[in-house]
């Protein structure tokens, strides 16, 4: 049976380099993984494209990536919260670019890429500039616009707990972008709060099969917004 349990932060995220794109799970302050992306900061990499459902709170999460230097373009749905003021403040200065894309259709890319797609037709996004450049049909009488998939080389992604073969259950409302996102990656890596042997997980209960999981590394349970700390 592969190991795929990281020992070490460093040992978890050293795969990344400079120019990926990284879908990085969570929903506001849930599912977001801090210490990950602590990991990332640390290594002190450059020009990543981040894929996330929003800009980051205060200086956490996905902010904290920015306010190092580490982005250079934002793919998220909701970048104008009053807490990404440090999304706001390069995006003024011209040190990042972004790209919005409406939440379903967001989900959506991630979730073709997943299963294999080749995109799909969605109505969302007609007749604004969220439509120019991509390919328009008409289907019975109504217009669509075609989106293509979203993948990505790294997904950083937050579960609750993994067994040794990397399956993953995630805390309720955490679990959000995560399960697609993991699944539209060439290589995830996951921070768990817990890890478990073999059997402990009922399967039932099993969002993510381990087929999907490339690494782990298991935090404990910290205070979100802590940064990790």
């Amino acid at each position: 049976m592969q190991n795929k349990r990281a020992h070490t932060l460093v040992e978890a995220v050293n795969v990344i380099t400079d120019g990926m794109t990284i879908l990085i799970g969570g929903f506001g302050g849930p599912g977001v993984p801090e210490i990950l992306i602590d990991g990332v900061c640390e290594l002190g990499v450059k020009n990543l494209t981040i894929v996330s459902n929003n800009a980051g709170t205060d200086k956490s999460g996905v902010a904290r990536l920015m306010d190092v230097g580490c982005v250079s373009k934002l793919i998220c749905t909701f970048p104008w919260a009053k807490e990404s003021y440090v999304f706001k403040e390069l995006y003024d200065n011209g040190k990042i670019s972004l790209e919005i894309v409406p939440q379903g259709t967001l989900a959506e890319r991630i979730r073709t890429a997943g299963a294999g797609l080749g995109g799909f037709l969605t109505p969302t996004g007609v007749g604004t500039d969220l439509a120019e450049g991509k390919k328009a049909l008409t289907i019975d009488g109504k217009d669509y616009i075609l989106e293509l998939p979203l993948r990505a080389d790294i997904a950083l992604i937050k579960a609750h707990k993994a067994d040794l073969r990397g399956n993953l259950v995630y805390h309720k409302s955490a679990r959000n972008f995560n399960p697609i996102m993991v699944m539209a990656a060439n290589h995830s890596i996951i921070e768990v709060s817990e890890e478990v042997p073999i059997g402990n997980l009922d399967p039932e209960n099993i969002i993510t099969p381990g087929v999907f999981v490339d690494s782990y590394f298991v935090t404990g349970q910290y205070k979100v917004g802590s940064g990790g700390k």
